[in-house]
């Protein structure tokens, strides 16, 4: 086993394990969804900071389901065109795009650190439950590393492919 293999291995380990958080997160989506529209209808009583936490468990369950939704292929990809292109033009439309997506997660890594430190230096807080927002950032950002990792591994998968053909 080569060292790309096990790091491809550890790091779809990590990815599936970050995606029971995604999971935690819409199940929570769900829970509140069904208790505020009891509490609001039938008791006159929503619960309070539905919206806010609405708001954070989505950007949990997106932020951190989406190193395994690339890992197992389910991102929705366009790809009409290049499957009429020769193997080698495919194998470098493919380091292309892989280079683009690490460069991508490596932005949003950066830019959700920043933001998350601006977030917990202003001491901004959701408007109605008035939570913190700063972890969650802080979160996001963690939850997108086995993502660029993901697209790192791809991109030498793809240059691998591109040398051979």
């Amino acid at each position: 086993m080569t060292f790309l293999d096990k790091f491809e291995k550890f790091n779809r380990k990590i990815s599936m394990s970050m995606e029971w958080v995604g999971v935690a997160a819409l199940f929570l989506m769900m829970i509140i969804t069904t208790v505020d529209v009891i509490g609001a209808k039938v008791f006159l009583k929503p619960v309070f900071g539905a919206l806010d936490i609405m708001a954070i468990a989505q950007l949990l369950a997106m932020s951190f389901a989406v190193s395994a939704t690339l890992i197992l292929g389910r991102h929705v990809q366009v790809e009409f065109f290049v499957m009429l292109l020769p193997d080698k033009a495919v194998a470098i439309i493919d380091c292309i795009v892989n280079a683009l997506g690490f460069l991508l997660f490596v932005l949003i890594i950066w830019r959700l650190f920043a933001f998350g430190h601006d977030l917990n230096i202003d001491g901004e807080v959701s408007s109605t439950a008035r939570i913190p927002l700063y972890p969650f950032a802080y979160g996001a950002a963690v939850a997108c590393i086995p993502a660029c990792l993901s697209y790192l591994y791809m991109f030498i998968d793809s240059i691998k492919k591109v040398i051979k053909k």
